[in-house]
């Protein structure tokens, strides 16, 4: 019996890294497709081709130059989805700004801490969103951050006279500040989640996420004729990376379906606009694949697709495959952190790799599995951290060195805190966050297997599985139930009748909570630390807790 291979692969590509910025992407697009559909603001009723987009993107630009904005500089930018958000985007990366990315779902203290965290001069932002007055928020922040200089509101009389400024200004300085950037230049701050304490800038270069759109795009097949409907957020990486610049440097025309996620709303988008491909985190696809008016809407046009954000349930993944007709419908794995994509399933991949895995290495990239207590490449096969090294991993997070290092080891990996299992072919499986393990009397359970399990209920919609605090085990199992509309009431016992004999009896969840829905973040990201607050509550479990045991 031979050993098995270490876990460790190299993406390799035929293909060259881009050696390019962000803006000189956008002018070989203008040049390549100037009369294709670039952007489409279907809220708005708004169409740009590339060379109408170009347009747009320059107007910005030379009226954040006309500000005092320069290289370096913080531009923010708070807003849902919407055209100008791109337009700053890019706008921000021609002059070489950088741009801070800020969740939308932000309050008063988080927005002012990101303000001052990373310095930000001027910012774009809307006026309001569904509950949060966006104005009146940074009326009562921007006294207490001295370096901010300008709010502008889209569609704000201060919004006109950027653009109107610019009609009238020099070409000469913004050539000249495109001209002086180069590929390595930070142009983007992306605050990680922070699921406890303050977030993270973390800090990404042109070569970073202009790579990663491009090579994300290349596995996805990509070409000018493709038509990308984008309902995830672009203050995020999956919005404004993996969507946005996948799309750039292929020619590919972007869709804007609303300014928030509604599954209706972005059905109606793909069949009206012919969408080729199709974006979302798993939580997105459910509700898109359980909306009362799905079969009403023709997705024939869907071809491709991306998967992404949290694990993918594989019978979600199957019924999109089967139901939206999303055939080459890719996963994608990553972290902000690496700009993100660092593991994807490719077109050619069979249908049970793509359901059951999130792929292999990316083009370019290098990923290890390592035992998280000695930093050692354990085999294949064998669980433990995932970690990233090449063109991806960020610079680090804005002006915070000591937490680069906890995560940035001196030979440039990137510690993910995500479990993982490689098999021989190099494909990797995510059982979970290292966080997220639950040992219950000794017994190592990875939460993301009963998850997969639980899915096969007839009456289960979703699910989702912590560990809450035992007297007697440690931890116990409990399991976060979405029932299917229509579904009888389902109890702790029915559950565990469903269970007993078919998974391990260690694995099978001692409670059972019923929910509308799960705790999230803005992009979906399912938020574990809150259940586990809620449980301990819920279960009156606080003595348990208390013991230390959890």
């Amino acid at each position: 019996m031979t050993n098995p291979s270490p876990s460790s692969a190299v993406g390799t590509s035929a293909t060259p890294l881009l050696d390019d910025t962000i803006g000189a992407s956008l002018d070989r697009a203008v040049r390549a497709f100037p009369g294709r559909e670039a952007l489409v603001d279907l809220p708005s009723g708004r169409r740009w081709t590339y060379r109408e987009l170009a347009e747009e993107v320059d107007r910005v630009a030379l009226g954040l130059l006309t500000l005092g904005v320069g290289r370096g500089d913080r531009v923010g930018i708070w807003a849902p989805n919407c055209a100008e958000w791109v337009f700053t985007q890019y706008a921000t990366a021609r002059i070489g700004a950088v741009l801070v990315t800020v969740n939308p779902g932000y309050r008063v203290h988080e927005l002012e801490y990101v303000l001052r965290q990373s310095g930000i001069r001027t910012i774009v932002a809307a006026a309001a969103f569904k509950t949060s007055d966006y104005a009146a928020m940074l009326a009562e922040t921007a006294p207490r951050c001295p370096a901010l200089k300008d709010v502008l509101l889209i569609g704000s009389p201060a919004w006109s006279d950027l653009l109107a400024r610019a009609e009238h200004a020099d070409r000469g300085p913004l050539h000249a500040a495109a001209a002086a950037l180069g590929p390595d230049d930070p142009i983007n701050i992306q605050y990680t989640s922070g699921t406890t304490g303050f977030p993270k800038g973390a800090t990404l270069s042109h070569r970073n996420i202009l790579n990663n759109g491009f090579f994300v795009g290349e596995l996805c097949g990509y070409s000018e004729h493709d038509r990308i409907c984008v309902p995830v957020p672009f203050y995020h990486c999956f919005g404004m990376v993996m969507g946005n610049l996948a799309a750039l440097s292929h020619g590919a025309c972007v869709v804007i379906p609303a300014a928030g996620f509604e599954p209706a709303t972005t059905l109606r988008a793909v069949a009206a606009e012919r969408c080729t491909s199709l974006y979302g985190v798993p939580t997105m696809f459910i509700a898109e694949l359980n909306d009362p008016s799905f079969a009403e809407h023709d997705l024939s046009s869907l071809r491709t697709g991306i998967m992404a954000g949290s694990p993918c349930p594989t019978e979600v993944m199957k019924q999109v495959v089967e139901r939206m007709g999303m055939r080459d419908v890719s996963i994608c794995y990553g972290m902000t952190e690496t700009s993100p994509v660092s593991v994807q399933t490719r077109t050619e991949d069979p249908l049970e790799r793509r359901v059951s895995t999130v792929g292999r290495v990316g083009p370019h990239l290098e990923v290890k599995v390592v035992d998280p207590r000695t930093g050692r490449t354990v085999p294949r096969g064998t669980p433990g951290e995932l970690c990233t090294r090449g063109y991806s991993v960020m610079i680090g997070y804005w002006e915070q060195p000591d937490r680069t290092a906890e995560v940035l080891d001196a030979d440039g990996w990137m510690h993910s805190g995500d479990l993982a299992v490689m098999d021989e072919e190099g494909y990797l499986t995510i059982t979970g966050r290292i966080k997220d393990m639950v040992i219950r009397g000794g017994e190592n359970i990875y939460p993301r297997e009963v998850e997969e399990f639980l899915h096969t209920h007839p009456d289960v919609l979703d699910a989702q599985v912590i560990g809450v605090p035992d007297a007697t085990y440690g931890e116990e199992l409990m399991a976060w139930i979405r029932l299917r509309p229509g579904a009888p009431e389902l109890t702790a016992e029915g559950l565990r009748a469903f269970c007993a004999g078919r998974i391990a009896h260690y694995k099978v969840p001692r409670y059972v909570h019923l929910v509308d829905e799960f705790p999230m973040t803005v992009t979906g990201k399912i938020r574990k630390v809150e259940m586990r607050e809620q449980a301990v509550v819920l279960l009156n479990l606080a003595a348990a807790a208390a013991e230390g045991h959890a």
